[in-house]
């Protein structure tokens, strides 16, 4: 394997390590606006895993509904708070 597959793999590891991170985050955080940065960290994580597979179309609708669904909760911790 030459020097670029080496980059790319140790590259993937690390994409891998921001979506454990951010997914034990969201386990052990108690306040919604934590657990919803945690969220945003493994999506940032996870997208460029979906897109090296080949799953372009499957990235290109997560890049929509991540945002929506962040609004959604942003409404309703809102909500809970009143």
């Amino acid at each position: 394997m030459g020097r670029r597959g080496r980059g790319m793999n140790t590259l993937l590891l690390l994409f891998c390590a921001i979506a454990l991170i951010g997914g034990l985050y969201a386990g052990y955080a108690r306040d919604p606006y934590a657990k919803l940065i945690a969220i945003g960290i493994i999506g940032g994580g996870i997208m460029p895993l979906i897109i090296v597979r080949g799953y372009v179309d499957v990235a290109a609708a997560l890049a929509l509904i991540i945002p929506l669904s962040t609004i959604f909760v942003l409404q309703l911790c809102k909500k809970g708070a009143e």
